[in-house]
């Protein structure tokens, strides 16, 4: 229910900032229509504008059109506003405009941008170029590329504040997609008006001292000195009040809900005990207590009753979460569930936290898509994680690029050698040189040429079998071509293997949880005592630690995270996020092998913008030259 109520509200906000609801100028109403056809509905007003002539029809229909708007029947906008532009009404940018606004709402995003486009030097009014630019704000927002919105609804927050139109709707819908930038691109965009400043620099202070109200409440005030009657200040009394009065999630008692030691999972549930207690330990008040998920929901809530936790931590497997969530088991407790989860989140304060691979796949796409590489090879088993994980790259990549990646599948490891050759085309280039040395006698100089238009390869494969691909790839690309990046997921990485051997995957590139890398600080400090206590945990094992241990840093700051999508957690498995349905989302980084090391590398993966985007924008250049 929650995840349904936040969709849609969220939908809503994104996608109907356009309403004229709002008592906007509309310069094209003449006069009031009587009581009784006001009262009408949109679909009564049309049809009976049918009826009319002339200058009574045009005047029905203008009504209808803003009724329409108002009960969101968008199909219906679209049918009156082509009626008045055959019938040579007034404003006819305007209606086109409208017709953008419903394409927008019915996610019909091609439609909308041709139609934006085409009126790129038509706008001849403040209001015609208010809407323009949030329409596009809108369609950027429903991307979820808010980066790529922000700047379109501050141009028309500053037409808005200089011609003094209502815009309500416009202010909600900027504050959120701020609300969703990071510090680094907020700063980005601290320039320009006072309007742009005062919206980004609310922003700013709002992802800096959130859970310090003090500090807070502090900045605000400074702000609304400086910046009085800006059209942010709608913000201050409910919503920054709001994030004033945000509670962090009291720790004192926390329940975790893990396989026991009796259990086949008991490595896996050792390992984040121990990521727990390890976080929990500069806090000797704290109280943790583990519950076996094998027990009945029945069980597992009498304990619960008995210790009143302040949180809940848990389960791990996806069928345990299940069974409790069908009980209701957790639903008056704040909880994080260790795994996607089966049914949807139906409490605010419950958040699931997965060490999900597809996050790496989506990140690693985007790497691909803002590098511009145009045709990526994919390598990954031919077993169900290995086609899933490349049918979830396939998908992605879809989304930014018309030319489908080249994916393939191996068996087993004596299968490697022979699919990399042929991937590569390398077998082809064999058979040539062997027909061509059957024209010509004596000694020909060959060498065997690889295909060209592979431009990346990413390898979906685990650390034995990276070791076998990598190398194969060296060995079967052109000496004379230019080389080939080759990209990994963090399965390729084993620390294990890594101490006797790294020379094989000089140059490649992989994806990383922080925790398996170099590390700083006190992170290296943990890292040093984990490795004294556990020196023979496997990677996953290792993973599990950190997914633990972040669990329990986590909790005070998930309300705060939620609140403020662009607010990020520095986390063992990544930089962390929450987003609106509860779902903690992390952000891996980057490495390289090197000679004898591994480099940590500061790429920042951001979503690039989509191919229908793309090409619309391609298409208006070529239009204007």
């Amino acid at each position: 229910m929650r995840l349904k109520l936040l969709g849609l509200m969220a939908l809503f906000s994104l996608l109907s900032a356009c309403s004229t609801t709002e008592k906007t100028p509309v310069v094209e109403q003449v006069k009031t229509q009587p009581k009784v056809e006001v009262d009408l509905n949109a679909q009564s007003l049309y049809q009976k504008a049918l009826t009319k002539r002339d200058f009574d029809k045009i005047q029905l229909l203008y009504t209808a059109r803003d009724k329409a708007i108002e009960e969101q029947d968008w199909q219906l906008v679209i049918t009156i506003c082509e009626l008045l532009i055959e019938s040579d009404g007034p404003d006819t940018v305007r209606n086109q405009l409208y017709i953008a606004l419903a394409y927008t709402q019915q996610q019909d995003y091609h439609a909308a941008l041709r139609t934006l486009e085409s009126l790129n030097a038509k706008l001849t009014s403040p209001m015609h170029f208010y809407l323009h630019q949030e329409i596009y704000g809108n369609i950027y927002a429903a991307q979820a590329l808010p980066h790529k919105a922000a700047p379109y609804y501050i141009r028309a927050s500053e037409t808005a504040n200089k011609h003094q139109f209502n815009a309500n709707k416009l202010n909600k819908s900027l504050w959120q997609v701020l609300n969703q930038l990071s510090i680094k691109q907020l700063e980005a965009l601290n320039e320009g008006s006072s309007i742009q400043r005062g919206w980004v620099s609310l922003a700013l202070y709002t992802q800096l001292y959130i859970g310090d109200a003090t500090s807070l409440q502090a900045a605000i005030n400074k702000w609304d000195y400086a910046y009085s009657n800006h059209p942010a200040s709608f913000a201050l009394p409910d919503d920054m009040q709001k994030i004033i009065n945000v509670e962090p999630i009291r720790v004192n008692k926390i329940a975790v809900i893990l396989p026991s030691n009796q259990s086949k999972q008991k490595a896996l549930a050792q390992s984040l005990k121990a990521g727990v207690l390890a976080a929990s330990e500069n806090h000797p008040d704290r109280e943790l207590h583990f519950i076996d998920s094998a027990l009945t929901p029945e069980q597992i809530s009498e304990q619960l009753t008995l210790l009143n936790p302040d949180f809940v931590i848990g389960p791990l497997l996806k069928a345990n979460i299940d069974k409790l969530q069908q009980a209701g088991t957790l639903d008056a407790y704040p909880s994080m569930f260790l795994n996607t989860t089966p049914q949807a989140l139906q409490s605010i304060d419950h958040f699931a936290f997965a060490l999900n691979p597809e996050h790496e796949v989506t990140q690693a796409v985007y790497h691909f898509v803002n590098q511009e590489f145009k045709k990526p090879l994919v390598i990954a088993p031919g077993n169900h994680l290995g086609q899933r994980l490349a049918n979830h790259f396939t998908n992605q990549w879809l989304e930014f690029s018309e030319n489908e990646p080249q994916i393939g599948f191996y068996a087993n490891k004596r299968d490697v050698q022979k699919m990399v050759r042929e991937l590569l085309e390398v077998d082809k280039s064999k058979q040539r040189i062997r027909e061509i040395s059957l024209m010509f006698k004596g000694q020909l100089h060959d060498q065997p040429r690889s295909r060209r238009d592979i431009d990346a390869i990413y390898i979906i494969a685990d650390a034995t079998q990276t070791r076998l691909l990598k190398p194969s790839f060296d060995v079967n690309i052109s000496p004379f071509a230019k080389r080939i990046p080759i990209f990994a997921s963090s399965r390729s990485h084993d620390i294990k293997s890594d101490k006797t051997d790294k020379k094989d995957l000089a140059g490649l590139y992989f994806s990383e949880i922080p925790w398996m890398l170099p590390l700083t600080g006190t992170q290296q400090t943990l890292r040093s005592d984990f490795d004294e206590i556990w020196p023979e945990r496997s990677t996953l094992e290792q993973q599990l630690f950190a997914m633990g241990f972040d669990a329990v840093q986590l909790i005070p700051h998930l309300r705060q995270l939620q609140m403020v999508p662009g607010k990020t957690l520095a986390g063992l498995t990544g930089n962390l996020t929450v987003n609106q349905d509860g779902d903690v989302e992390r952000q891996l980084k980057w490495a390289q092998y090197r000679e004898k090391q591994i480099v940590t590398l500061d790429i920042k993966t951001e979503k690039p913008t989509p191919l229908f985007i793309k090409n619309h924008q391609q298409e208006t250049q070529e239009a204007t030259l």
